[in-house]
């Protein structure tokens, strides 16, 4: 089971069996990640490239993200 979360140029998935909860993704970005509230991740409060370098650090693998396709 995943959960999707997206802004305009990407999505993120979280993989919540794969989650460890080492706090990395709360620490790095408090604004977009929120464990108490529901849709617990807020894409819309960082930049896509912010979003990408914070998932790339998530040490179990929980977090992932793919490319939006363009809009025409």
């Amino acid at each position: 089971m995943h959960k999707e979360y997206s802004n305009e140029e990407i999505t993120i998935i979280w993989q919540p069996e794969k989650c460890m909860h080492s706090g990395i993704c709360v620490k790095t970005l408090p604004a977009v990640y929120h464990t108490k509230e529901k849709p617990w991740i807020k894409p819309e409060n960082a930049t896509t490239q912010e979003l990408i370098e914070q998932i790339k650090n998530c040490p179990s693998g929980a977090l992932s993200f793919k490319y939006n396709e363009k809009k025409n």
